[in-house]
């Protein structure tokens, strides 16, 4: 009986070690849409302009930051300084990823795959819905990555997403949050990581 007991426990820590904060307070629903839509950065005649802070490992980059879908598939991610100067230039077109150029103090395997992939969450346009949660008026929706895991968070009545978060199977490494402006057009995005030391705020810049 006490080896029973020992066992239960046992497990029942493990199982609470393994829960995902992601889903916390959130109850499993039925759903009948199966794909979930990023509509920002989806527009080909805006080019979306960020004032852009970069921290990676104590080291801070500010500058201008393009986002543009340049076709159906493809979009273009640029960094430069307010003087014009390129710190970083990627190109997504499908599945395919090109660095164009990134400055040697980004210019690590390690860093410059980071960065790949979070500027790859922001501009995918669509993912394959596998589980829907809801709260209240929020519906989070579960997509796969790879061997991890994508979440959309979106306001039910509004249809605004308002956040993305990219897991492992037991916890959160990437949040994108999303604030004001236009449902197509944030007026602020921040990029937290959890698990490294890189962090990304970009505002919206006017350039009218």
């Amino acid at each position: 009986m006490n080896r029973f007991l020992t066992i239960s426990f046992l497990v029942g820590i493990f199982l609470s070690s393994c829960s995902l904060k992601t889903t916390e307070g959130l109850r499993k629903v039925a759903f009948t849409d199966t794909v979930v839509e990023n509509p920002y950065f989806s527009n080909p005649e805006i080019d979306y302009v960020y004032k852009a802070k970069i921290e990676a490992y104590g080291n801070n980059y500010g500058g201008i930051l393009i986002l543009k879908k340049t076709d159906t598939k493809s979009h273009r991610v640029v960094l430069t300084t307010e003087f014009g100067a390129k710190l970083l230039d990627f190109e997504y077109m499908g599945d395919e990823f090109t660095k164009r150029y990134i400055i040697p103090e980004l210019d690590k395997n390690f860093i410059v795959e980071v960065l790949k992939e979070d500027f790859k969450f922001l501009i995918t346009e669509k993912a394959k819905v596998i589980e829907v949660y809801k709260k209240e008026n929020l519906s989070v929706l579960k997509t796969p990555y790879k061997d991890k895991f994508n979440f959309y968070f979106v306001e039910t009545d509004s249809g605004v997403l308002k956040r993305l978060v990219n897991t492992s199977k037991t916890k959160e490494r990437v949040d994108i949050s999303f604030e004001g402006g236009e449902k197509n057009f944030a007026e602020k995005i921040k990029i937290t990581h959890h698990t490294i030391r890189l962090n990304i705020e970009l505002q919206r810049f006017d350039t009218e």
